[in-house]
């Protein structure tokens, strides 16, 4: 019988051990991780508030500064004007949708433009532009139609187009609309063959 006894308390000891250590171990963890936590102030409410206070003041600070830069990034801001005051404002830009096709003088090339106004009035010039599309066109055609082959091998030549047929255009518009508005005449295609 002391042997049976001393068989089942043999079997129980290190099942018993193997518990303690394992207890054992996860106290020395416990107790080591609190430590740290209390060493670097983590349970001082003082200072978590003082580290609080310190980011949202760096946080307010940097909003403020990207604000400020956002600002000095968009510059002043652009409104548009009711024509015909002599004030400029936006552009707005329109693009004429057909081509014009011209023959040039004496010759027997032809050439053939896409043009687009720019204004820096509101959007009565472009709706001008839209209406009396058809006294425009004839307009530049009949101004286009005048170029001789010797104006096109100008180096100036477009420039000196552009600005006829912004004339051209200003003054069919100050007939039939008492107001031009057109300040620039581009190409955005032009072909001569």
């Amino acid at each position: 019988m002391s042997e049976e006894i001393l068989e089942e308390e043999t079997a129980k000891s290190p099942i018993l051990k193997i518990i303690l250590i394992v207890v054992g171990v996860l106290l020395l963890i416990g107790l080591t991780i609190g430590g740290t936590l209390f060493a670097s102030g983590f349970f001082d409410a003082d200072k978590k508030a003082d580290a609080e206070e310190a980011i949202a003041a760096l946080e307010a600070e940097a909003e403020a500064q990207a604000a400020a830069a956002e600002a000095a990034a968009a510059g002043p801001e652009k409104v548009k004007q009711d024509s015909p005051e002599l004030t400029r404002f936006e552009q707005s830009y329109f693009q004429l949708p057909k081509p014009l096709v011209a023959n040039i003088a004496n010759s027997r090339k032809v050439m053939q433009a896409t043009v687009a106004i720019m204004t820096h009035y509101d959007s009565r010039v472009i709706e001008n532009v839209e209406k009396h599309d058809f006294p425009l066109r004839f307009a530049m055609l009949a101004a286009m139609r005048k170029v001789t082959e010797a104006e096109i091998s100008d180096k100036d030549f477009q420039d000196n187009l552009a600005a006829t047929l912004k004339i051209e255009m200003n003054a069919v518009l100050e007939t039939l609309e008492d107001f031009g508005g057109i300040e620039a005449v581009y190409f955005t295609e032009f072909v001569v063959q």
